[in-house]
């Protein structure tokens, strides 16, 4: 057969494309493969220390220099990955994720006690990752930023990204106790429409300097162009249908400024951006939204959309008269153009009375 017979032939591409498929799975699994046995490596390691430190003789004659030492023979046998700060980071693992610790559900003991074992999840998380959730001192945080990074499959640029705009302060803010509590213990539950609210949003990623007066097409055009970064914040489950959305009513031409659908709650999710001040009048034209996409739009097994009015500010004594009688499933959210001050949200998350 020659070269053209061969390029041309159906049966040659599908081998191509299997072959291609196979390989780059392959890789994907050795690379997973690798990190598992890292992660699982760090935390053993961090057990032989802790288990060294409490034998009481080590601990005599070493003390505070035992990672040092540990760290100078241990590069000089290996090479990289022993430097001090990493040695710290091994410790402080075990000690942060061993049983007994705040969430011991997440490791467990074998019958036999020479081969206990690690039972995180390490075939999703990196070292990376470990190491920043590890730089977190409160535990329900930490647990928090945990399950939400396995949960939404951040990588670890992501992960530091929402400890930067506090994502779990910001989310924490308008839950009781107890539903911190379980916050930290499975993150994210999206259940109900509130569960997808953020308050306030964070759009730092814009790069719109805070003094500068942008209208709404403008903002709409820089999500649009910044549509990965804007779904990160916005959580898991939404997928992106479209932006100035048109709509026909009373034979007049309406636009929304983006419609998303959620695939986890089933129900579209309309947004309307405000450059400044959110008013009545926008809560009006977004509940008239919602009963357009509801009898027009929606197909069988929809659930009613949502809307959300994304406004930089908002009048809440306004707000609470505006919205009397509507639709449980309309929002007036915040958003903010750079990231807010942790000290301030832990201020609301620590008050006695921390619903917003």
């Amino acid at each position: 057969m020659s070269n053209i017979e061969i390029k041309n032939d159906s049966n040659y591409h599908h081998l191509v494309t299997q072959i291609s498929d196979t390989f780059v799975g392959g890789q994907k699994k050795a690379v997973l493969a690798v990190n598992t046995h890292l992660v699982e490596t760090y935390w053993k390691i961090g057990e032989y220390i802790v288990e060294y430190e409490q034998g009481g003789s080590g601990k005599a004659e070493y003390g505070k220099k035992l990672l040092e030492r540990l760290s100078k023979d241990l590069t000089l046998l290996h090479g990289k990955g022993f430097s001090l700060s990493n040695m710290k980071r091994m410790r402080q693992f075990y000690l942060t994720f061993s049983i007994g610790a705040e969430f011991p559900h997440q490791f467990k003991q074998t019958d036999n006690e020479e081969n206990r074992i690690c039972t995180l999840p390490t075939h999703k998380l990196s070292w990376t990752h470990y190491v920043e959730l590890l730089k977190i001192d409160d535990p329900l945080e930490r647990s928090f930023y945990l399950q939400q990074s396995i949960n939404e499959s951040w990588s670890t640029t992501q992960l530091i990204r929402q400890k930067k705009a506090s994502l779990y302060l910001r989310l924490a803010a308008s839950k009781d106790k107890e539903g911190i509590l379980k916050l930290a213990q499975k993150g994210q539950v999206i259940e109900n429409p509130i569960d997808i609210i953020r308050e306030p949003y964070i759009l730092d990623f814009l790069q719109i300097p805070e003094a500068y007066a942008m209208n709404e097409t403008e903002i709409e055009e820089r999500i649009i162009s910044q549509l990965q970064h804007f779904l990160l914040e916005m959580g898991k489950g939404f997928a992106f249908v479209g932006r100035q959305y048109r709509v026909m009513l009373g034979n007049r031409p309406h636009r929304i400024d983006l419609v998303f659908y959620h695939y986890i709650l089933k129900c579209f999710v309309l947004i309307d951006l405000k450059r400044e001040a959110a008013g009545y009048e926008d809560i009006g034209q977004m509940n008239m939204y919602l009963g357009y996409f509801e009898k027009e739009q929606n197909n069988p097994g929809d659930n009613p959309p949502i809307g959300i009015v994304l406004a930089r500010e908002k009048d809440e004594y306004v707000i609470e008269y505006a919205m009397h009688n509507i639709s449980s499933r309309l929002f007036i959210s915040k958003y903010q153009l750079y990231l807010p001050t942790k000290e301030d949200l832990k201020r609301i998350v620590d008050s006695p009375n921390n619903r917003i």
